[in-house]
């Protein structure tokens, strides 16, 4: 009967909190702010990429979102998105090291109960910032690389409120080029691919 009545006193201060998680949620207007990283994996993609694995690199950067109602909103930043592959060749292991300056301009649809779930999908900007070719020995090979990508991302996350004006996230996020990553004097046809896992806090003002 103990237990009973605990649970009993306890039901409306857990009904309380989720009407007020209900309450939280965004609205028209509304604009967000999210600082965050994780670990990715890249590689390429097109007709001349067999033999290329995956690369392991990390991102980090800024988001800004803005609410067209509680479902729908505009998402965009500035990522520094490190991408590439490695191949081996005669026990030799190359790695090609591109690193962006990331601008994504999605669309992002929130869903759930609480509009705590999000999928995201629309095109990508990457402005190329180093290219490496790292076989032992690092080459810069800036000139044989385009100085921009141009793709399509999506990704699926999930929001935890941590205070009025808070949340944490975690995420799934994937890009994928639709331009080669070599110079228009290159042979190779190839292009990017990454796959992310990201987390960070996002900050409602």
């Amino acid at each position: 009967m103990k237990r009973i009545f605990t649970l009993l006193m306890a039901l409306p201060l857990f009904i309380n909190a989720q009407e007020n998680m209900k309450n939280n949620a965004m609205s028209k207007g509304d604009f967000e702010i999210g600082v965050g990283g994780g670990v990715s994996l890249s590689t390429f993609h097109g007709s001349d990429a067999d033999g290329s694995k995956a690369r392991s690199a990390s991102q980090v950067g800024v988001t800004a979102e803005y609410y067209l109602s509680d479902r729908w909103s505009l998402k965009s930043g500035f990522i520094f998105d490190s991408k590439g592959a490695t191949a081996e060749e005669f026990d030799e292991i190359t790695e090609l090291q591109l690193d962006y300056l990331f601008v994504p301009m999605y669309a992002n649809w929130h869903f759930g109960a609480n509009r705590n779930w999000y999928f995201n999908v629309g095109p990508y900007l990457a402005i190329l910032l180093d290219a490496e070719e790292n076989s032992g020995v690092a080459i810069d090979i800036d000139d044989e690389v385009e100085s921009f990508d141009f793709g399509l991302g999506l990704g699926l996350g999930r929001k935890f409120k941590i205070s009025n004006n808070a949340s944490i996230f975690f995420e799934y996020q994937g890009a994928l080029g639709f331009l080669e990553v070599r110079d228009t004097q290159s042979d190779d046809n190839v292009s990017n691919f990454r796959s992310a896992l990201n987390a960070g806090v996002i900050f409602s003002l």
